[in-house]
């Protein structure tokens, strides 16, 4: 059954990332330059949070930040990720029950057994596979 495929199969590795020094403008701009909503923020090879184009895109729009504001300052440290060998029924399971309230999760990031950012698979990777 295609829920028993394993995330490692169909996730994205061409991975677009960003650092945390980096300006929140900027960040913003490489997300709808590559028009994606989420871009996890790597340091040193390792995953340290991620920014989704809705948070920083509405925060913009309010002006909600200081001129030079870095990602570091406003990105999501505490993520939920997901393993290469986890099933895609779990990565269903886990997009529907991580955030409370009415809202899913439409992309995790990967993470392997030492830590590294080898992934990251979205909602539209599991249409793809189960369509």
């Amino acid at each position: 059954m295609m829920l028993d495929k394993k995330v490692k199969e169909i996730m994205t590795t061409d991975l677009i990332t960003i650092t945390p020094d980096i300006d929140v403008v900027y960040a913003f701009e490489k997300l709808m330059e590559h028009k994606i909503s989420a871009m996890p923020v790597v340091s040193d090879g390792k995953m340290v949070g991620i920014i989704t184009a809705t948070d920083l895109g509405h925060n913009l729009i309010l002006d909600k930040y200081e001129l030079g504001t870095q990602v570091e300052e406003i990105m999501v440290k505490d993520v939920v990720s997901v393993s290469p060998e986890d099933t895609i029924a779990s990565v269903v399971e886990t997009m529907n029950t991580s955030v409370q309230g009415s809202g899913i999760l439409n992309q995790l990031p990967v993470i392997d057994d030492n830590g590294n950012l080898v992934g990251i698979i979205s909602d539209g990777d599991i249409i793809k596979v189960i369509s």
